[in-house]
């Protein structure tokens, strides 16, 4: 069987925006047909967050490219700045917040699939943007 490479813009994708932050899955099995995980970018706007949430049945692997973001999983936290990682283990609750003046950015993958979309990502907090109202973006991305 004979493989395709598919190329995926970014600016195609439609954001998701309802938990906080600008969301954009770009490589998913809907997009190229993964069957292992997705990956895509996620901008967090100065003085704002991503809500709580955990995903019961996939790692959740972050780079962050520009930016400075807070990560807070339970009464934990940890400072992620441009240039560096983290994996946030499946069933771990989490929480992205930009406390600086420039809005964060980065890359995140997310595997393996849960068995059903809609059940690989627990919302744990109220979200931000229940009618998906979008939030302010400094950047292009």
């Amino acid at each position: 069987m004979t493989k395709v490479i598919t190329k995926i813009s970014a600016a195609k994708i439609t954001p998701a925006v309802r938990q906080g932050g600008i969301v954009r899955a770009i490589l998913t099995p809907n997009t190229v047909g993964s069957t292992s995980g997705f990956m895509g970018t996620i901008t967090v706007p100065a003085h704002q967050f991503v809500a709580e949430h955990y995903h019961p049945y996939s790692d959740e692997f972050l780079f962050l490219v520009d930016g400075a973001i807070t990560l807070r999983t339970g009464d934990d936290s940890m400072e992620l700045n441009a240039g560096e990682a983290v994996m946030i283990p499946r069933g771990h609750r989490h929480r992205f917040d930009n406390l600086s003046d420039v809005d964060a950015f980065g890359v995140f993958h997310i595997c393996p699939l849960a068995p059903r979309p809609e059940i690989g990502h627990v919302e744990t907090e109220p979200v931000p943007f229940p009618d998906a109202a979008p939030p302010r973006v400094g950047g292009s991305r």
